[in-house]
């Protein structure tokens, strides 16, 4: 099983920035998806989930409105869209995948940094 997690980097205050998380070595289209972060200092925190299928999504409340997740199952990928990045959104970002109990997996991380 890999998740591997890409588009991270140095970004202004402001801007935009597209992660994507391919998968490998699991049935990508039966796992919920979801995007985590963790600040230095911080606990992971929830960013966004996707559903199997893509038909319903949530997001934490302080991305509303700015991160868009998504997921196109024939590339066994999900996408985070992420604008109007601020500097508290700087993080490693981490992919993860969710099948029900023991069947959980994370990827290496990616890291997004905000500033100007």
């Amino acid at each position: 099983v890999q998740l591997v997690e890409s588009g991270g980097g140095l970004v202004q205050p402001g801007g935009s920035l597209r992660l994507s998380c391919v998968a490998s070595g699991f049935t990508f289209s039966d796992y919920f998806m979801s995007w985590y972060r963790q600040a230095p200092g911080k606990e992971r925190e929830l960013v966004a989930v996707i559903s199997s299928g893509g038909g319903s999504t949530n997001y934490a409340e302080s991305v509303k409105g700015r991160f868009t997740i998504s997921r196109d199952n024939a590339k066994e990928t999900v996408y985070l869209q992420m604008n109007s990045l601020k500097p508290e959104d700087t993080a490693v970002y981490y992919c993860n995948a969710d099948g029900g109990p023991s069947f959980e997996y994370w990827g290496q991380g990616t890291q997004v940094t905000v500033s100007s």
